[in-house]
């Protein structure tokens, strides 16, 4: 499976955004000071991304990390072969990017785009940076961030060794129950590692029962 890039539009669009979702998403695990509240929020660059469009592309150095606000984004990597491998789905709520790259600076190799028309907001590396160091709060709540997500691809790779096709499925619209409405099977299928025909009969099956 291949994305073809020559047909997206990767003009983002800056405005105004409602910071409600990811202040909630935030203080589920750390609490903030209205300071705190306020100086983050600040540091936040909304973005307007329509489907399809880029958020990064591979062999460019990742220099923000993301939140989606609304909408989905997709994470893949192109093999030597061009064929495409999901990697993630990031939905509201979640937090993305390529941490290699955005920590070591070095050139990424995955790719992120929109599945859907998407809200999201970037917080630059170097304020990032500023953030933890004038409110050590935050360093607490991206540490806790990272060990879910540690715990997420921990999980995945112990699915791809035990789990049967149908039961890394099961998991997965458990996962992300609304996803199936607007992503392509095609995708779906190499997230959870098998062909997309392999996918609809899975799914016969299901109904079937």
């Amino acid at each position: 499976m291949h994305i073809s890039r020559n047909s997206f539009n990767s003009t983002f669009i800056f405005v105004a955004m409602d910071t409600k979702g990811i202040l909630s998403h935030i203080t589920r695990h750390v609490t903030l000071t209205p300071e705190e509240r306020e100086f983050f929020t600040s540091l936040l660059i909304p973005v307007n991304v329509k489907q399809g469009d880029f958020v990064e592309q591979s062999g460019e150095v990742t220099t923000n990390f993301i939140h989606v606000n609304s909408g989905c984004l997709m994470t893949y990597f192109t093999d030597p072969s061009a064929n495409d491998h999901v990697i993630q789905f990031s939905t509201a709520g979640w937090w993305t990017a390529d941490l290699h790259s955005l920590t070591q600076n070095q050139s990424s190799i995955y790719s992120t785009r929109a599945l859907a028309d998407s809200e999201i907001f970037m917080l630059p590396k170097i304020r990032l940076e500023e953030l933890v160091d004038r409110y050590p709060i935050f360093e607490r709540f991206f540490r806790i961030m990272f060990q879910n997500s540690l715990v997420t691809h921990q999980q995945r790779i112990v699915q791809a060794f035990s789990f049967t096709a149908e039961q890394r499925y099961e998991y997965f619209q458990q996962k992300y129950p609304q996803l199936e409405q607007f992503v392509p099977l095609k995708y779906i299928a190499s997230y959870l590692g098998i062909t997309p025909e392999f996918l609809s009969k899975i799914r016969r099956k299901r109904m079937e029962k």
